[in-house]
């Protein structure tokens, strides 16, 4: 398989990413998507309806909320194979049949296969739990898998006798 762009040498071996280490991702990078747009819906709104739970409506809700996450999102996966959360992880998302860059189609497909993953009470989403290939159903749609070099954790214990 080709892993062009991660950074990795032939003897690398990699693993799937699972559901709670992806989990974890996708926490990283709701935090950072709300460090962005918070400030800017309450510069845009005031504090009066930030704190008063209104539902935020109009073009400037549907740009913020949806349009430039999705932007940003599909623009991390192009340049760097991955998002912020992912990258944390050290890990990629890679074409499932060649481990190579996917194309822009394929990452619009995963975007838009999020949607689709949650709408059943979010079982695509915890299919990466159930999948052999750790794949959920944005992942199948688009034909993508999430990987990082195997073993990637700190360290190996060892003591000096």
């Amino acid at each position: 398989m080709e892993f062009t762009h991660l950074q990795t040498d032939e003897s690398t071996e990699l693993e799937y990413v699972g559901f709670w280490l992806r989990v974890w991702a996708s926490i990283i990078d709701t935090v950072l998507v709300m460090m962005v747009i918070f400030p800017v819906m309450f510069a845009i709104y005031g504090s009066d309806e930030m704190a008063s739970g209104v539902t935020f409506t109009g073009s400037t809700n549907i740009l913020f909320s949806y349009i430039l996450p999705a932007v940003a999102v599909i623009a991390f996966w192009t340049t760097k194979h991955a998002t912020p959360g992912k990258m944390a992880i050290g890990a990629t998302i890679v074409d499932a049949k060649t481990g190579g860059s996917p194309s822009f189609k394929q990452h619009f497909i995963r975007y838009l296969g999020y949607f689709i993953s949650t709408i059943p009470f979010c079982l695509g989403l915890i299919w990466v739990g159930i999948d052999k290939r750790k794949q959920g159903w944005h992942d199948k749609l688009a034909g993508t898998v999430v990987v990082r070099p195997k073993n990637k954790g700190t360290e190996r214990v060892r003591f000096d006798a």
